[in-house]
């Protein structure tokens, strides 16, 4: 008896003679071969990532040597990096940047104020798509990893994907975040603020001006930006524009690579506050004022900086951290009484409230000092009081799964410096990888994480991008 097959049967049954090893025991091995076949979904895929896995591959050399070519748009020489926003060494980043994006097929496009989006498509675009980045401003004399590992990191990653055959279902997005850093116009964060919706922020940059009193649209529209300065609110993104937001970042502390973890999952990130205090006093000269009749106002500042230590130790929890990182005294000569002294002060804590019962105790320490040393409190004002981000539970069971996967020891940990994701947190879930960098270093020269550490960090991010684009 012969048998006749038609030509579509034919290459049903040859498809269907690969079921076993490819099929998962929760899914029809027919569909799920035919879809590897094709490169195209049949249905809903399931969450199962063993060929992914094993064909994550990472170009470390080519993304050693991005990172390397970044760091010459610099305005000090090598080996320290100085980018500052809207300047001439940035404006040649960006465009580096998108070059890049475009290198890898992703749809560019950028907003009012210079925030940088490449998506990567995916087969469901209605879908809210999953986002990661990161920024590539340095502050002055800094390193050339913070920041940008997560901006090369997660083009990479995307590449990565590519390469491995994967196809997202959720579109993934990659976003370079404008100025992250506070150097030139004071505020940190200043593009994921106002994507979060920060409509004081927007106020407040109508007036805004750098040290040389350039306008903040004066400098964005020499940049390219900025078209309407009346109107930041095209910048704002609603609640759930991405389903999910992940940044890769080199930790900035020293645990990982003095523990010896490869990967640290960032469980919450701490709630920053800025504060900024003004003494004046009398001044006067420095022989001929006697030590009982000074109103000191540099003296002030000091008793004040250490009140700050004082009143962050009282906390009781390692997580409340003070730093007074600027102490400017006037007229600064040898021979003369300080008459006037500024303070910024910055605390935090993953714990609001603790934060904020420690803003408080320094508020009163200010008062007091000043009474005692007849001196006036002529500004006491915090700049910014921002809470604290949780990362969500479903981007920190994918990233410890795709640690785990990769085999990879992992860590949970709390992140003490601030990032763009505590903003993001205010759009959508959100979560953080971080990866080891010698002697926990940043914001120095000195700023390094091996190409090994690196590779790390982007196969996990990858791993998982592709997980939440398929939820």
């Amino acid at each position: 008896m012969s048998l006749k097959f038609s030509h579509s049967a034919i290459i049903v049954l040859f498809l269907c003679s690969f079921t076993t090893i490819l099929a998962h025991e929760d899914e029809d091995p027919t569909i799920k071969t035919m879809e590897d076949f094709s490169g195209y979904p049949i249905h809903e895929p399931h969450l199962s990532f063993q060929n992914t896995v094993s064909s994550l591959s990472v170009d470390t050399r080519s993304l050693q040597k991005q990172i390397d070519e970044l760091s010459t748009f610099s305005d000090t020489p090598a080996p320290s990096v100085t980018r500052i926003l809207y300047s001439d060494k940035d404006i040649l980043a960006r465009r580096f940047i998108k070059n890049l994006m475009g290198l890898s097929g992703l749809s560019v496009r950028e907003d009012a104020i210079g925030n940088i989006f490449g998506r990567w498509e995916g087969y469901n675009p209605d879908l809210s798509a999953v986002g990661t980045g990161s920024h590539i401003d340095a502050i002055p004399y800094s390193g050339k990893y913070d920041g940008v590992v997560g901006v090369l990191g997660a083009i990479e990653a995307i590449n990565v994907l590519k390469r491995s055959g994967f196809k997202p279902k959720r579109s993934l997005e990659v976003i370079l975040f404008t100025s992250e850093e506070p150097t030139r116009f004071g505020i940190s964060c200043l593009g994921s603020r106002l994507m979060a919706g920060s409509k004081t922020l927007a106020n407040a940059l109508k007036t805004t001006v750098d040290g040389q009193n350039i306008s903040f649209f004066d400098a964005a529209q020499s940049a390219g930006y900025t078209k309407d300065e009346g109107d930041l609110s095209s910048v704002f993104l609603e609640k759930g524009s991405y389903s999910a937001f992940v940044e890769l970042h080199i930790e900035q502390g020293p645990i990982l690579e003095d523990e010896g973890i490869s990967v640290g999952i960032v469980t919450a990130i701490a709630a920053p506050a800025s504060i900024k205090v003004d003494f004046e006093g009398n001044g006067g000269h420095a022989g001929a004022v006697l030590m009982p009749n000074r109103n000191d106002a540099g003296l002030a500042a000091a008793e004040l900086a250490l009140a700050v230590e004082r009143h962050v130790l009282e906390s009781g929890s390692i997580d409340t951290v003070g730093t007074v990182g600027i102490l400017e005294l006037h007229p600064g000569a040898i021979n003369s009484i300080p008459s006037k002294s500024h303070l910024e002060i910055d605390t935090r804590d993953i714990d609001e409230e603790r934060r904020n019962v420690v803003i408080e105790k320094i508020h009163q320490s200010a008062i007091t000092i000043a009474s005692k040393r007849g001196v006036n409190l002529s500004e006491f004002k915090i700049v910014n009081q921002d809470p604290p981000a949780l990362s969500d539970k479903s981007i920190l069971d994918a990233m410890e799964a795709s640690s785990k996967e990769l085999n990879l020891t992992h860590k949970f940990m709390i992140s003490r410096a601030y990032h763009d994701s505590l903003f993001m947190a205010r759009v959508s879930p959100m979560g953080m990888i971080f990866i080891p960098c010698y002697k926990g270093y940043s914001h120095k020269p000195e700023e390094y994480a091996s190409s090994q550490d690196i590779s790390n960090g982007v196969k996990v991010l990858a791993l998982t991008l592709a997980k939440l684009s398929l939820q």
